[in-house]
């Protein structure tokens, strides 16, 4: 073709809507995974001036003395107004505002830390929750913020903001256009938010329906686990294709939005959105999901070989080398589908694979088969 002379522009990212003179706050990071590390860079870009902390020694002196997270976000350089720390409570005392990225297995345990801070008795902080799942409670599992309003003080009931979307570490941390829902039952902190957070690249959205977010995020990894294992197979067998896998994923939103309403979610236009089926796709479809590798792991490597079921799995996850959260929030699922009598056979199916009662091929085979039955 030849070459028409024209340079090709950049494309540029349109302003975003003005917010006035964006306040420089005090923003505690807790938790120093790749996720929870990409949120402090984008948060100290926006002038902030953050403490992150991490359970790892190594990565304390990684980021202070080299300023990068070798060991979750090697070849990221971080900037300097990025602190780490190793006490949880030091990161998050005397803060505008903390965010919460600890895995769902591990953050009550940490909040508990954290809950003598001042700011945190006085409820001067903005509590945002990036974790997603849920937590086993005495009452049995439960949704994060529900988990969470259970511990903090009371001022943080209806006042605590969730954020989830479709947002892989390794993009937004190289400035990637990534858009995110931030929802709360007090609309003022999901805007507060939205301007702590948003740049030019990061875009928040804020949202009412927090039962309805969160069970996008957490569900959704449930189903990648399952879209995992057909892409492997997909690989050996000549019965599955990309239609295969887009009804699979069709019939996972479909799931999340019938576990969603029997939880009270409140806008059914939540699963349509970013925090929805944008998640979902991108979970499911990316080369950066750990729940879809752990699905290929499944099938491809026997990552299961080590485990005698579900429990005993979460229970040693940690050998896997990567956390993917849909194990322990598939227990979780399926304990809740059985008491609301829902049906919900891609999850129920990707529990049973986990708790050795089902292989990969004769879940999809069975699927298959009851659709078309």
């Amino acid at each position: 073709m030849p070459d028409s002379g024209k340079k090709h522009k950049r494309w540029r990212i349109p302003a975003l809507p003005a917010f006035g003179k964006r306040k420089k706050e005090t923003v505690g990071v807790i938790g120093a995974g790749a996720w929870g590390t990409a949120v402090a860079k984008s948060l100290a870009e926006n002038g902030h001036e953050v403490a992150l902390w991490a359970l790892e020694a190594e990565t304390v002196r990684s980021v202070n003395e080299r300023h990068v997270n070798e060991l979750f976000l090697p070849s990221v350089t971080l900037p300097l107004n990025i602190r780490a720390t190793g006490d949880p409570l030091d990161a998050a005392s005397g803060k505008d505002a903390i965010v919460l990225a600890v895995p769902s297995p591990y953050l009550l345990a940490t909040v508990k830390r954290i809950l003598i801070a001042p700011n945190i008795m006085e409820g001067s902080s903005l509590i945002i929750v990036l974790t997603k799942g849920f937590i086993e409670t005495p009452k049995g599992p439960k949704l994060i913020v529900d988990t969470l309003e259970d511990y903090l003080p009371g001022f943080y009931r209806g006042n605590l903001v969730y954020v989830s979307g479709p947002s892989h570490a390794e993009e937004v941390s190289r400035g990637l256009v990534t858009g995110l829902a931030a929802a709360s039952a007090n609309g003022r902190n999901a805007i507060r938010t939205r301007e702590l957070m948003q740049s030019r690249s990061l875009l928040v959205f804020p949202s009412l329906d927090v039962v309805g977010v969160q069970v996008c995020g957490a569900v959704k990894n449930v189903v990648a686990i399952a879209f995992g294992m057909l892409d492997a197979l997909k690989a050996e067998s000549d019965e599955f294709g990309d239609n295969t896998e887009s009804m699979l994923l069709a019939a996972g939103l479909n799931e999340i939005q019938a576990f969603g309403q029997v939880l009270g979610a409140t806008h059914p236009e939540t699963f349509t959105s970013i925090a929805g089926v944008g998640d979902l796709d991108v979970t499911c479809r990316s080369v950066h999901g750990r729940n879809r590798r752990f699905g290929r792991d499944i099938v491809e490597k026997d990552a299961l070989a080590p485990f005698k079921d579900a429990q005993d799995l979460v229970a040693r996850i940690k050998l896997l080398g990567y956390l993917p959260e849909g194990a322990p929030a598939s227990i979780f699922v399926h304990r809740v589908a059985m008491e609301k009598k829902l049906a919900m056979p891609i999850c129920n199916g990707v529990y049973r694979i986990l708790n050795k009662e089902l292989s990969p091929k004769d879940f999809i085979e069975e699927y298959l088969g009851g659709l078309s039955s």
